[in-house]
């Protein structure tokens, strides 16, 4: 086969067929087919040479060249693509390093097996760009809803036809035992789509709550329009979910606007979902009401939030507490999910014997530590006062507001609690000296000494050994083994040691022993604070 032919326009013709059957640009079928011929020539010339193949756009004609590059006397290599200055001094009038020499050969004459080999590349770079075309395009879908045709089921993983590509709907991506026939409809949700060698992979999701919030957008046109917002959804598929919406338009009501007339809009979303049932709720920005909202159908007497743990102590009534809680803790756990809490149920009679306790607890402190009657301790618990430190470093004013304290007996209370923290702090050191701590950890700020007693006997003997230590070491957090939550406790955690804390901590102790250059960290965090901006400036 000689490109020399007289039709040299099937070339272009041929491009631009399979560029429209597989809608690619036809450029990348011209440009795989230079490759090819390229690859021809340099089978008949050399595979040394630089051979390149230039087909015209308009006319089909293939020019062959042959490139040589000046080089430095000793970075030559390549004899035949490569040559140096004074070699090339014949051929060019100032050759400069760099600079390359450009000279037309005649066509080769193609072969079977050259033939061969140059529709393998054609076919190869088609396959590519058909591979990109198809990533490009459904990455741009990723999180959103896509309809298509069951094709098969292998080992419980539906493989479904979406037009262009098939995608992969995983076994626990489905709701609970849904099952499918070839040529069955499906409706899903695009997670994720990831580049590989065989081509994009396109995965889709039944289970993800963006699938049912994608759902409610499809089928409440005040979503799609913006008018009312999902700020969050939590679900536990096939089974019971919940979604908070909000409305910022005061004449429309978020929850009717989702339930529809007669239910009509919800139960849509109801039997994509296999009958999954759905508590539309109001969001609010205050947790406490939101969270109230969550634990519908339940009814809340009282909500105690501690939000550095993150925490939040949930009070219902006593025949309430089975609702609360749901079948198999359900309600509770999707109102966590729902609120990013974690919530601690308990009835009105467990709280009051809790109260009761601490009360007694705190008492029995106050009793042994001050040397105070049963009645004079039961005082100070009943203005607030839960520890020793809170009665010896508050103002003296805070004492003689309780019944019965006058200023030396203020005085008094202050001294006794003083006397036994520092007797306290000083059985801390010395044990921690016994146990090896250095002078370096006791004297650096932040520490209490019951917490350099906690740490020396976790083998932290050092500053260095402190500088060394994770945030999750010493606050504590969670760690996932085999898909369930597992807390990890943190040495310093019974102190009330937050991650933050423990991460500015770790940071100063890393600054003082010269580890980390201040000025850098200082210049590292204005670059991601700009990072930020420039990010939130794109997005708007």
């Amino acid at each position: 086969m000689a490109i020399t032919s007289a039709n040299q326009l099937e070339l272009l013709q041929t491009a631009e067929a399979v560029a429209r059957e597989k809608m690619i640009d036809p450029n990348l079928v011209v440009e795989a087919m230079e490759e090819s011929l390229a690859r021809a020539a340099k089978s008949r010339y050399g595979a040394e040479m630089d051979i390149r193949v230039a087909i015209d756009r308009k006319t089909g004609k293939a020019t062959f060249t042959r490139v040589r590059t000046v080089v430095e006397d000793e970075e030559l290599e390549n004899y035949q693509a490569e040559f140096t200055v004074d070699q090339a001094k014949q051929y060019m009038e100032n050759p400069e390093v760099g600079q390359q020499f450009i000279e037309e050969v005649p066509p080769v004459e193609m072969g079977r097996i050259a033939a061969q080999s140059a529709k393998q590349v054609i076919l190869q770079k088609v396959r590519e760009a058909e591979r990109d075309r198809q990533f490009e395009e459904f990455q741009d879908r990723v999180g959103t809803i896509i309809n298509g045709l069951v094709k098969r089921e292998e080992y419980g993983n539906v493989i479904v036809d979406v037009g262009r590509g098939e995608a992969i709907l995983r076994r626990n991506e489905k709701i609970g035992r849904e099952s499918y026939r070839p040529n069955d409809r499906i409706r899903c949700f695009i997670k994720d789509v990831r580049r590989e060698t065989r081509g994009p992979q396109i995965f889709l999701s039944r289970t993800a709550p963006e699938f049912m919030a994608e759902l409610f957008k499809m089928e409440v046109p005040e979503i799609y329009d913006g008018i009312i917002d999902i700020k969050a959804v939590a679900r536990d598929p096939g089974s019971r979910a919940k979604i908070a919406v909000i409305s910022h338009d005061g004449s429309i009501d978020p929850v009717g606007a989702c339930v529809g007339m007669r239910g009509s809009r919800v139960q849509a979303v109801v039997n994509e979902l296999q009958g999954e049932k759905i508590d539309i709720i109001p969001w609010n920005e205050d947790q406490p009401t939101f969270l109230v909202n969550a634990l519908q159908p339940a009814e809340v007497s009282k909500v105690v939030l501690d939000e550095e743990a993150g925490k939040i102590e949930v009070v219902v009534p006593d025949e309430q507490l089975s609702l609360a809680i749901g079948r198999r803790g359900q309600n509770v756990r999707l109102a966590s999910q729902l609120t990013a809490l974690d919530i601690d149920i308990m009835t009105e009679a467990e709280e009051s014997e809790r109260r009761q306790k601490e009360f007694e607890e705190r008492t029995a402190l106050f009793m042994e530590t001050l040397d105070l009657d049963e009645f004079f301790a039961q005082l100070l618990v009943s203005e607030g006062f839960t520890n020793l430190e809170e009665v010896a470093y508050v103002e003296v004013d805070e004492l003689l507001v309780i019944d019965g304290v006058d200023e030396d007996t203020a005085n008094e209370l202050q001294a006794r609690a003083r006397d036994y923290i520092e007797a306290k702090n000083k059985a801390a050191l010395d044990a921690a000296r016994e146990l090896g701590v250095e002078d370096s950890l006791i004297a650096f700020e932040g520490l209490t000494p019951q917490m350099i007693e906690a740490l020396a006997k976790d083998s932290v003997l050092t500053l260095e050994d402190f500088a060394t230590c994770a945030d999750w070491e010493l606050a504590g957090g969670w760690t996932n083994v085999d898909g369930e939550r597992v807390k990890d406790d943190g040495v310093l955690e019974p102190f009330g040691m937050t991650l933050e804390t423990a991460q500015d901590m770790v940071m100063t102790a890393r600054i003082v022993l010269g580890w980390v250059d201040p000025a850098e960290l200082e210049a590292a965090a204005e670059d991601g604070d700009g990072e930020t901006a420039s990010d939130e400036e794109a997005e708007a």
